[in-house]
């Protein structure tokens, strides 16, 4: 299929798409006159590809991924090498909502200091 046709049906654009071959995650033949063309494999790396980047992974995160399902996997996440990157990301997170509730209960300490008899809803309202 062509570079269109592949970006339609996973809706992204081409621009996208000659980013990810840019970068070495999807691949394409060159037709005789020059087009581009991708394989029906490129559907399902696209799609795993757009699924982790839109839980906040990295195009270099999902590298393993499609590396899996290009070995044969049914699932990208079924590799040694996804699953490290599964718990990296989730350490990572980890981090960010201790990181995150820390900072909350700063900014709730001084509000608590600015506005005394306030009261402060599970919401952060007043």
């Amino acid at each position: 299929m062509r570079i269109g046709e592949l970006a339609r049906r996973v809706g992204v654009s081409t621009r996208a798409l000659r980013y990810y071959e840019q970068r070495g995650l999807i691949r394409s033949r060159r037709s005789a006159n020059g087009y581009r063309e991708y394989d029906e494999s490129d559907v399902r790396i696209v799609t795993e590809i757009r699924e982790l980047m839109s839980v906040g992974f990295t195009l270099e995160d999902a590298r393993p991924f499609v590396d899996c399902l290009r070995s044969g996997h049914p699932s990208g996440g079924s590799c040694p090498e996804s699953v490290a990157v599964y718990r990296r990301k989730l350490a990572e997170i980890d981090r960010e909502i201790r990181d995150l509730l820390a900072r909350r209960a700063e900014v709730a300490a001084q509000f608590a200091d600015a506005c005394p008899g306030c009261l402060l809803t599970r919401r952060g309202e007043s």
